[in-house]
């Protein structure tokens, strides 16, 4: 077997006896102890480098596998963002079937519904929430002059409620001169536009259900169609007009999504 430096031997032939007296002279060490103390001092040398070299390999590796970047990452990949495309398709799919006239009295007006292809949104169930909210006692109907009902015939529509998504929104709203930088909806002469965002996620602060904000966009669009303008909060803690511009804030109203409270036309003062 090899001789090892750790039993003092170097593997060569022994050499022949020192010629020195025995025992170390003054301030010199055995051979032995000198070589066992010099391994020692290489070990520790050879530890350290190789502690260095964990500690520099570490980071790097932290950053490909450890757990903060990897957390990091999942809490990027999972993070909420918006549950709806900000663009679509540009053109429209339309609701099938028509609704039952709804109302006591009054002429008929008819309106249709589509919703922007590359959405998601199923036209139908759109048709049907929108069918429920304009079908309301508490909504336009309610003043038994009117009375409405939805139809898939183009020809014979008098205006069509769409549902798209900010960036065709945005598209189709300024090209009736109005600017809602994607943000809100609107109304042009036959079309009410609801903003696919908005319908989604309504806007902060709102304070009530998604499904309020719903009814209150759809009834205050529809409101411009009937010819009703901008209205004002009649004063803090009272319900919000429906014409009150309630997406950029309820100024001390409360959110109210109706035309009509406890069948009464329920106004604040006009925009001026």
């Amino acid at each position: 077997m090899p001789s090892s430096p750790l039993n003092g031997r170097s593997g060569l032939p022994d050499r022949p006896p020192d010629p020195r007296p025995e025992g170390p002279l003054p301030g010199h060490q055995p051979a032995a102890r000198r070589r066992r103390r010099r391994l020692v001092v290489t070990l520790s040398v050879a530890l350290a480098l190789a502690a260095t070299v964990v500690l520099r390999i570490a980071p790097a590796e932290e950053r490909s596998t450890g757990a903060a970047p990897a957390g990091r990452a999942y809490e990027a990949a999972t993070s909420p963002g918006p549950a709806y495309p900000t663009a679509g398709a540009g053109s429209f799919a339309a609701a099938t079937g028509e609704s039952p006239v709804r109302g006591l009295d009054g002429p008929v007006v008819h309106y249709r519904v589509a919703v922007e292809q590359g959405t998601g949104q199923d036209p139908d169930a759109f048709a049907a929430e929108v069918d429920a909210v304009l079908g309301d006692p508490r909504s336009w109907i309610g003043s038994g002059e009117l009375r409405v009902r939805r139809i898939d015939d183009p020809e014979y529509t008098d205006f069509t409620v769409y549902l798209a998504t900010p960036d065709t929104s945005e598209a189709m709203c300024a090209a009736g001169g109005l600017s809602t930088e994607g943000y809100t909806s609107c109304r042009l002469p036959g079309k009410v536009i609801i903003n696919l965002a908005r319908w989604s996620e309504a806007v902060p602060d709102y304070g009530a259900p998604l499904a309020v904000y719903r009814a209150y966009v759809i009834n205050h669009e529809v409101g411009h169609e009937f010819g009703e303008g901008h209205q004002t909060c009649p004063g803090a803690g009272r319900p919000a007009p429906v014409m009150q511009q309630q997406t950029y804030g309820l100024d001390g109203c409360l959110a109210y999504a109706w035309p009509y409270l406890e069948g009464v036309r329920y106004v604040g003062d006009p925009v001026t």
